[in-house]
């Protein structure tokens, strides 16, 4: 309930530099946001995505290979009311850092200390992989489902075949994770849908409202990123496979 009216600039605004840029857009706006910043971007200047998915990071550091890329993700719901206005049952929090975090880079620290002051909530995990790859489990199964399937958070704790279509797809996140050396299981993925008890019943995930709403969804980055590391990978992706060509049909 609360307007907020951010500072915005030009993008051909070469005026200042920023010494930190977040990427908080969705993953088919990523490139033009990229190539929006370049202005604003120097050589010290530190990149942060929390955007969905895993390929974020790759694709920015391809575009500034000199400089800082952090991975990075958000833990929050949100929904739109009927008047446009966001709703979000808590505030959320940003886990970020570099892939290992086992020694806090200068970088991570210098962004850890901005969050600090700025009072939002964060975190570096140690393996910022198996965060990140933990939050992917959950948008691959949980997103991609409720999507196809018009369900909120409570048919996946109440239907037993909802439940188990999303340990199955879930599981297939996990076979690829481990097969790339990321340590994700099977006891995360019971952990998740134990704690989806306790979220609204018709809460809607992020994928699910932009299919109600008739925009474009991250399946590309979703589904099409588990199909594409399955093959790289020799793993198996049935499901995926099967979600991309009906999340495609739905958005046409």
């Amino acid at each position: 309930g609360e307007h907020i009216a951010p500072n915005v600039i030009d993008p051909n605004d070469v005026s200042w530099k920023a010494d930190l840029v977040i990427f908080t857009v969705k993953n088919y706006q990523l490139e033009q946001a990229i190539k929006d910043v370049k202005n604003i971007v120097y050589k010290d200047t530190i990149l942060l995505t929390i955007i969905n998915g895993v390929s974020a990071r790759d694709r920015i550091k391809a575009f500034y290979p000199e400089n800082t890329v952090l991975y990075g993700l958000c833990k929050t719901d949100a929904e739109r009311d009927k008047t446009g206005g966001i709703y979000c049952s808590y505030e959320g929090q940003i886990q970020f850092g570099n892939a290992d975090n086992t020694v806090i880079s200068p970088e991570v620290k210098a962004v850890k200390d901005v969050f600090d002051k700025s009072g939002i909530d964060s975190e570096v995990p140690q393996d910022m992989m198996r965060a990140l790859w933990y939050k992917f489990m959950v948008n691959v199964g949980v997103n991609q489902l409720s999507a196809v399937t018009r369900s909120g958070y409570g048919g996946f704790v109440k239907i037993p075949e909802l439940n188990n279509a999303l340990r199955q797809v879930m599981g297939e996140v996990i076979t690829l994770a481990n097969k790339m050396g990321i340590n994700i299981t099977t006891a995360d993925a019971n952990e998740h849908i134990t704690g989806m008890a306790d979220s609204d019943p018709d809460g809607m995930t992020s994928m699910l409202q932009d299919v109600v709403s008739k925009r474009k969804t991250e399946v590309d980055y979703f589904a099409g990123t588990m199909i594409e590391l399955g093959k790289k990978y020799n793993v198996p992706t049935p499901w995926n496979d099967r979600l991309y060509l009906l999340i495609k049909t739905i958005e046409k």
